[in-house]
């Protein structure tokens, strides 16, 4: 942000004989368009009942939820999970429901998948070619709650289950119990996985249940295929978890254990005790205990862990031998505490590795519940595991091998999932910048805030992000992550909204406008679906500005940024009598406008221009109150924004 700026720029409609001073002639012609651009017209439709044009949830907004009670067994020798779902789903649409869709999204491991198949031959994180693994689940089958068997046909990663009778509208509520198994992948498009260890595989076991699909306002149901790309979209719903493993693994998952004294030892869970009222990392498993049988209770060959995990949209767990364990304290809003929980193996303990795990996880969770929302599971579980980093309610996997700054960074990038999509709960298959984009610009700002600024980064150069984040072979933002080359998923997904919203938030409505939105949009839709009409029409409503001309240059549109200083002449040919400058505007996008002046003498002036210079203008033309010659004349000189031509950006006096 510029320092002591001048707001005061002065447009002449009518601009007395002067000479010019340009330091080149412009030569490119403008794209620009601002009937476009400020287009009266941005939304396709009106706010209704179910979803308000003010971009809160409307008065008959509904959605449907179902409670699972999963029951499971862990067979670590045929790496298999082999079990029982059972499903409670109440139906709140307005509409009567024939039939349920249900998600296997295991079934992509299937050979026949269409995500198999669809996978580029070379390295792709979503699966290979070269694999021999072939699996997929095997429905054994689907029965109501009468016991008896109910219809169902399997398509891909979906299964349709035809219901005896018709689900009632406004509350009708049905039962189903699937029985089920399936083989683990060793990597499960970097999402599930087996990480082989010195003392026993890590089990990270996610998709791991038939989960039934949204039905919204928007689509109906939401069945697009699960290839690999894009996330999840699911209904909210309480958990009750039962998970039978070897003995001497430990269990962590991302709901409350309801049985500890059945799965710990004596000694720790005196060490749970201590870690629950502990700011300091204290050690549940240590290092040394991995090997030592005494460290896990004897005389069973398996043992059944309960969980439980209210009001969520997914559950996942981790199953391992190799468990180092370690607890912390996490202190929440309004006096309420959480528990960070770390579970790795020793190949990542030490060396500023994985045993901060706890530390970051802790720090990360109490940062964003003040500045957006309370926490609302009763733990945060980190897995050292083979995949990169990915995010469940209550429970991360990261890569085994991070540590320092790349620890830190995948771990609070996986936990602010928790805000999104977690408790905001977004269409992950279709909208990934609802969930990566806005997930990485909070990660900006917690990042900054760690540790007095540990790993604080340097600040950004927009000047060189431009040629990356609008190149001209980008989908626009608006795309899914299935409509995206994979290679663009971590500009288009990640980082390019990531600018946007900070670019908005420090340069357009100001870091007190914004938040206020930003939060307001995650207290109107927590654990609720919003469309990326719900986030743009809440920011524009509780901001109070009109932001059409952002939403289309950064998400609707791959518009270009090209902002130039057309030429510099001096009142009457008098420099006594101030400098007359004009700006030009060369690409598709407006932004505003931020200008540096020196004079001969070396005073600066500071010139901000609203984004309202574009609104009918492709150049425009501003004085700037000096009495003396100028020296130069800079557009945006801190490279706040993503200039793809800076080289038209200065004039400087030559003569």
């Amino acid at each position: 942000m510029f320092k002591n700026q001048s707001l005061i720029a002065f447009a002449f409609f009518a601009l007395t004989s002067s000479t010019s001073f340009a330091q080149q002639p412009l030569s490119v012609q403008s794209k620009y368009d601002y009937e476009k651009a400020f287009a009266p017209v941005f939304y396709t439709q009106n706010g209704d009942e179910y979803r308000s044009a003010g971009g809160k949830p409307g008065p008959k907004y509904w959605q449907n939820s179902v409670n699972y009670t999963l029951k499971v067994r862990l067979n670590e020798d045929r790496k298999e999970i082999e079990g029982v779902a059972y499903l409670d789903y109440t139906n709140n649409s307005p509409d009567e429901l024939e039939f349920l869709w249900i998600q296997l999204d295991q079934n992509l491991f299937s050979k026949k998948s269409r995500g198999a198949n669809i996978v580029p031959v070379g390295r792709s994180r979503y699966g290979s070619h070269d694999t021999p693994f072939d699996g997929g689940y095997a429905i054994e089958a689907v029965k109501g709650a009468d016991g008896k068997d109910v219809s169902y046909t399997i398509d891909d990663t979906r299964m349709k289950v035809v219901l005896p009778q018709a689900l009632n509208a406004a509350g009708g509520n049905t039962k189903l119990a699937i029985h089920y198994r399936y083989t683990i992948p060793d990597y499960g498009a970097d999402r599930t996985g087996i990480l082989e260890t010195s003392n026993g595989n890590i089990f990270a076991i996610a998709q791991w249940y038939p989960r039934v699909a949204v039905y919204d306002n928007v689509l109906g149901w939401n069945v697009q295929p699960y290839t690999g790309p894009g996330e999840f979209y699911l209904e909210y719903g309480d958990f009750n978890v039962e998970i039978t493993a070897p003995s001497k693994h430990v269990v962590v998952c991302g709901g409350e254990l309801q049985n500890p004294e059945d799965v710990y030892t004596a000694e720790q869970l005196k060490r749970w005790d201590s870690a629950r009222k502990s700011d300091k990392t204290v050690i549940i498993r240590s290092a040394e205990e991995v090997t030592d049988p005494a460290s896990r209770p004897q005389n069973k060959k398996e043992l059944t862990w309960r969980f439980k995990l209210n009001r969520s949209r997914d559950v996942a767990w981790a199953s391992s031998s190799a468990f180092i364990v370690d607890a912390a304290k996490i202190n929440l809003p309004e006096g309420k505490t959480a528990m960070a929980i770390s579970a790795y193996p020793v190949e990542s303990n030490g060396n500023n590795a994985w045993e901060r795990s706890t530390e970051y996880t802790k720090s990360s969770i109490e940062y964003y519940s003040n500045k957006w929302y309370t926490y609302p599971y009763p733990v945060a579980v980190n897995v050292a595991s083979n995949i990169g980093g990915m995010e469940y309610p209550g429970i991360v996997f990261c890569k085994n091998t991070a540590k320092g700054a790349s620890l830190w960074g995948v771990t609070d990038h996986e936990f602010g999932h928790i805000w999104f999509p977690m408790i905001v709960g977004s269409n992950e298959r279709l909208y990934a910048w609802m969930d990566e984009g806005f997930n990485s610009f909070i990660n900006s700002l917690s990042r900054d805030a760690f540790n007095k600024g540990e790993y604080k980064a340097p600040r950004y150069d927009g000047h060189k992000l431009a040629s990356i984040y609008f190149d001209d072979d980008l989908e626009p933002i608006m795309s899914s992550p299935q409509n995206m080359k994979e290679s663009h998923i971590g500009t288009l997904a990640y980082r390019k909204p990531q600018l946007a919203l900070t670019i908005l938030r420090e340069h357009i409505l100001g870091e007190e406008r914004f938040d206020n939105a930003f939060k307001t949009y995650i207290d109107y839709w927590a654990y609720k679906h919003p469309t990326p009409d719900d986030f743009f029409r809440t920011i524009e409503n509780v901001a109070g500005e009109n932001l059409s001309w952002f939403w289309r240059s950064w998400f609707q549109y791959n518009w270009k940024l090209d902002q130039a200083i057309e030429e510099v002449r001096y009142v009457d040919d008098d420099p006594a009598k101030g400098a007359l400058v004009t700006v030009s505007n060369l690409g598709e996008m407006p932004m505003p406008v931020l200008v540096e002046v020196v004079s001969a003498s070396g005073d600066k002036q500071q010139i901000k221009l609203p984004v309202e210079v574009w609104e009918r203008n492709q150049s425009f033309s501003f004085k700037v109150p000096t009495t003396e010659k100028l020296k130069s004349v800079i557009i945006d000189p801190e490279k706040f924004f993503p200039d793809v031509n800076p080289g038209n950006n200065s004039w400087s006096d030559t003569q």
